[in-house]
């Protein structure tokens, strides 16, 4: 019995060896293409893992408006996601929490505001927010409400404006140049309705102080409303066409209220700001505000 296992064992070790020979003998050339196989699959699943890596990289979070900012910011998305980064942009519908949120470091940036409203926002507030990026500049108009034609104009009409500083200040210095009201000397981009000089003024007007964001909701109540660039375009008007006067694109306004990323003071010359703001500042992204907008919306030439 012993020698009997013992005889199987080794028959079945030479058989097993025979095997193993043979599929060593035919199997060379289908063990390399299974290593190249391999091989390929991690190369595909390394590059679905970079691929998807560069889609939720750094995360930037951005504060906006909905027109046209937070429209602009949606054609960076893919080139930042190219880059590395994952953009976020959150609509605010008011002037006052995207500088909160992004003062507290809820968010990295907004992108809502004109720098001379930010600068008055800091020193109002106590914030600290500084431009990190020029982007684009949005052209005030003077709008038609229940009269059509700056023809119409005459002493009592009523024309509403933005009640918030700078920006009221702006539609004042609009209605100057279009030869409605006077200002006082010296009354510039802090000038309000005590700044002007009603004895040299053309017309004797009434000014409805208004919420920016009301604006084109109260055309039907007052004669012209002198209307912020963005909250023109969500109600669906292009400065060029429906406005009757407004400021020109090579103004000093052009300058003054150019449109900017604001981040915290510190952060602004982070990677990820800087990416940010080269996407927006691209040609790209400038031949898209060209083309949607039709000069509601101007880049900024450095």
């Amino acid at each position: 019995m012993m020698k009997k296992r013992v005889f199987a064992t080794l028959l079945a070790g030479v058989l097993a060896a025979g095997v193993l020979a043979g599929c060593g003998g035919t199997s060379s050339s289908s063990a390399a293409k299974e290593s190249e196989t391999g091989a390929a699959q991690t190369a595909a699943s390394t590059e679905e893992e970079t691929g998807a890596a560069a889609a939720s990289g750094e995360k930037i979070t951005v504060a906006a408006s909905a027109a046209p900012h937070a429209e602009i910011l949606e054609q960076a998305k893919p080139i930042l996601a190219k880059e590395g980064y994952d953009l976020e942009v959150t609509v605010f519908n008011d002037y006052v929490q995207p500088n909160n949120v992004v003062e507290s470091g809820e968010f990295d940036a907004n992108y809502f505001q004109h720098v001379t409203y930010m600068n008055n926002f800091n020193d109002e507030q106590g914030t600290h927010l500084v431009d990190a990026g020029d982007i684009h500049y949005e052209p005030f108009g003077i709008y038609p409400g229940t009269k059509k034609s700056l023809d119409e104009m005459a002493d009592d009409v009523t024309i509403a404006v933005p009640n918030d500083t700078t920006n009221e200040a702006r539609a004042l210095l609009l209605l100057q140049d279009n030869d409605i009201i006077k200002l006082k000397d010296g009354a510039g981009i802090t000038a309000t309705i005590n700044d002007i000089d009603w004895a040299n003024s053309k017309y004797h007007i009434n000014l409805k102080e208004v919420e920016a964001a009301q604006l084109p909701r109260m055309v039907d109540e007052v004669d012209y409303a002198v209307i912020n660039g963005n909250y023109a375009l969500e109600a669906g008007y292009n400065v060029y066409k429906d406005a009757l006067a407004y400021e020109s694109k090579d103004s000093e306004a052009a300058k003054t209220y150019v449109n900017v990323i604001a981040v915290k003071s510190g952060n602004e010359n982070s990677d990820k700001i800087k990416a940010l703001v080269k996407v927006l500042k691209s040609d790209e992204i400038k031949k898209f505000m060209n083309d949607k907008y039709n000069g509601a919306v101007v880049p900024f030439e450095d």
